[in-house]
């Protein structure tokens, strides 16, 4: 029988069961007639409303027993614990032995704060297990990396479904939603967790969604055929198409793999902005959306629950009132939340982090890699050193459907949105942070700077390495024709594949190592100096790896090292009024 049975059948706290003995001067456990007990009460029970009737009357007794010689502390932890007791109910005397009274007071607090102590643990661990319960779940069907590495980039995709179920929800309109991905965001944060980006996918922007091998109820897989030309947000919940099938579009979009994916519903957005205690937004103007129902006054506001809802949502009353002004109004939002996640206001406050806790986990739906409150610890954990100062927020670059006479989709813009994803691929932050820039280039001072030999000199050898088959050839021949490097072979496939073209090359070859970069347009991380190779004559020459980033031949191979100055973009730690 646990302490809710024990110490509560006749409202008596367990705590009221210890009673001073004036013979011993020991605290000892008086238990009721009715039946044999163990002698030392378990942990009390949650708080329920007996447990609080239990303490308020038991205060009373344990007030009414101080006019006698007695009192009654708080449950402790009983002394001697390896000696032997006798059957609980016939409990005898200790000869008498007088201690001196402050050692009784240490004996009585150092056991009130081991049963704490216990009592905290077996409370943490049951919480643990009962956030464990929250957390729901769905197979990623194999589309993910496999889940986020402490030592790596991560790459985490956020969706925001815009299904009406829970309370509150109905009157938004399309409540029979199978839930679409209404709001997506791929967010990146860098190896060495000095920056991240949150890039946003438009909903409306048109994709190829690919074949989606899916997990059924039933533990079967069933493949859903994939579509050209269509919304990005059909990803999700058209034809049955599940998170997984979002993150291959975007990895078809992007050539970014997710590690995990997180999806939130209407509800997660009024859960977790009441849990901190509301999001602080600004409005340039007065808003008043009758289909999102926001209606603010210009200036600076607090929001939680329906009405952050309200304000994620709203698109008619704000920029050009289409989905790409809803898209930078979200990102002010989501600026805010992390400022104030990240805020001492927060992080001090246990009501508020329980609260989170709460909500994070009954609000969100995470990939089969994150099913555990551990593993989501973990995240957190990295996330957590990121300075909100250097997380950007920007949007996949479109422009109008040019098929479309009334413009109600959008396209990629395929003169920017390539180095958008390139910035991301290569871990090159969208703010400036110093010290990847400073590495970058010490790096490159040492490899490319130096003389460079003529490109009738340079000796190399070209193998694949993860490019398209006959790169190795395409890039022979244009090195022979068009740039002059006749001293060049193919040596056909790399014994491994690459996700970035290498140049090894040693020490005496760093000239025409410098030549060959310049031509390929190799940065000074794709240099690696190293050992060189006999080629076919037998002559030393250099290795060309061609990686899984090769492009074709002509194509510059050296990465982006900062966003392009067009590309619109924002930073977490600056407050923006919506307008």
């Amino acid at each position: 029988m646990d302490a809710q049975g024990r110490g509560r059948a006749e409202n008596v706290d367990p705590a009221d069961q210890w009673v001073l003995n004036p013979d011993t001067g020991e605290y000892e456990l008086r238990l009721g007639s009715s039946a044999p007990q163990p002698t030392v009460p378990g942990p009390r029970a949650s708080r329920s409303a007996g447990a609080r009737r239990g303490r308020t009357q038991s205060s009373g007794r344990a007030a009414a027993r101080e006019t006698s010689a007695a009192e009654v502390p708080p449950q402790r932890r009983r002394r001697g614990g390896t000696a032997e007791e006798p059957p609980a109910g016939r409990r005898g005397r200790r000869p008498a032995k007088k201690k001196p009274k402050a050692k009784k007071v240490l004996m009585w607090t150092g056991g009130t704060m081991a049963f704490v102590v216990l009592a905290v643990g077996v409370a943490g661990y049951l919480y643990l297990e009962h956030l464990n319960d929250n957390i729901s779940s769905v197979s990623d069907d194999g589309a993910s990396t496999g889940g986020f590495k402490k030592d790596e980039a991560i790459n985490i995709l956020l969706i925001g479904t815009d299904k009406r179920t829970g309370s509150g929800n109905e009157g938004y309109g399309d409540t029979g939603s199978a839930g679409h991905a209404d709001t997506t965001i791929l967010l990146h944060v860098s190896k060495d967790r000095s920056n991240a980006t949150a890039l946003s996918i438009p909903r409306d922007l048109i994709v190829d969604i690919p074949d989606c091998p899916t997990q059924q109820e039933d533990g079967s897989e069933k493949v859903i055929p994939g579509e050209s030309g269509v919304r990005f947000n059909t990803s999700l919940g058209q034809s049955g198409r599940t998170p997984s099938c979002t993150m291959r579009t975007v990895t078809e979009l992007t050539g970014i793999k997710p590690d995990n994916f997180m999806v939130a519903d209407f509800n997660a957005v009024k859960t977790l902005t009441s849990a901190v205690g509301g999001v602080e937004v600004c409005l340039a103007k007065d808003i008043d959306d009758p289909d999102s129902h926001l209606k603010l006054p210009k200036g600076e506001h607090t929001i939680e629950g329906e009405q952050a809802l309200a304000f994620v949502r709203t698109r008619h009353s704000v920029g050009m009132g289409g989905d790409l002004s809803r898209i930078e109004l979200q990102q002010q939002f989501l600026s805010s939340l992390m400022r104030k996640l990240k805020s001492n206001d927060t992080l001090t406050s246990p009501s508020k982090m329980i609260k989170l806790a709460e909500a994070g986990t009954e609000a969100l739906t995470v990939d089969s890699q994150l099913d555990s409150i551990g593993k989501l610890k973990d995240l957190g954990l990295e996330l957590g050193k990121l300075n909100v100062k250097n997380l950007s927020f920007t949007t996949v670059p479109v422009k109008d459907n040019p098929a479309e006479t009334v413009k109600t989709t959008v396209v990629l813009d395929e003169s920017k949105a390539p180095d958008v994803f390139d910035l991301i691929r290569n871990d090159v932050s969208f703010t400036e942070v110093k010290q990847q820039k400073k590495k970058e280039k010490a790096e490159v001072a040492a490899r490319l700077k130096g003389e460079k030999a003529p490109a009738s000199e340079v000796r190399v050898r070209i193998l694949n390495g993860g490019a398209p088959g006959g790169s190795a050839q395409e890039t022979l021949s244009w090195l022979q024709v068009e740039e002059g490097v006749e001293k060049s072979e193919n040596a056909g496939n790399a014994p491994a594949q690459l996700d970035k073209t290498t140049l090894e090359y040693a020490p005496d070859q760093a000239a025409q190592a410098r030549r060959l970069a310049d031509i390929l347009g190799l940065s000074g991380s794709a240099m690696k100096p190293g050992e060189s190779v006999l080629n076919a004559q037998g002559l030393p020459a250099m290795s060309l790896t061609l990686g899984k980033d090769f492009k074709g031949a002509g194509v510059s191979l050296t990465p982006p090292d900062k966003a392009p100055d067009d590309i619109k973009k924002s930073t977490a730690d600056k407050v923006e009024c919506a307008k």
